[in-house]
């Protein structure tokens, strides 16, 4: 499983591996325990966690969520040292620490609640996502 495998769904919690397009939308399945099925229709948001990036204030002006996660993996592996519920003052000096060159002005503390939500989902349910290298987007 890869990146772009996995979809997060505006307004529903976790993440979804993408099984297969239908006539109406696509078909995704939970990746917990429950591996519940959901329909996303055309109106549903579906984002893809591949065509996800971070913004940050060099002149690439953004960073794939690949290599985030890589970055996490490597520096925090099982144990990031915060979850979800951490302060926003904890939070983005987090954020500072993966990713020094973050957009201020862009990224917020709900952005890093969802990413630090999201490497939990993956370590337990697709560790093997968190050590990919992805291809580099031009």
């Amino acid at each position: 499983m890869t990146l772009k495998d996995i979809a997060s769904v505006t307004g529903k919690g976790g993440l979804y591996q993408v099984v297969k397009p239908s006539r109406t939308g696509v078909i995704l399945e939970s990746l917990d325990e429950k591996k519940q099925k959901l329909v996303a229709h055309a109106h549903d948001r579906v984002s893809i966690l591949d065509e996800i990036s971070i913004y940050t204030t060099d002149a690439e002006g953004n960073v794939p969520l690949q290599k985030i996660f890589n970055t996490m993996h490597e520096e925090f592996g099982d144990d990031l040292g915060i979850d979800a519920k951490s302060s926003k003052e904890e939070i983005m000096a987090f954020l500072k620490h993966i990713l020094p060159n973050y957009d201020e002005n862009q990224v917020y503390p709900s952005d890093v609640k969802k990413l630090v939500s999201w490497y939990n989902v993956l370590l337990k349910e697709a560790p093997e996502v968190l050590t990919a290298k992805g291809e580099e987007k031009e």
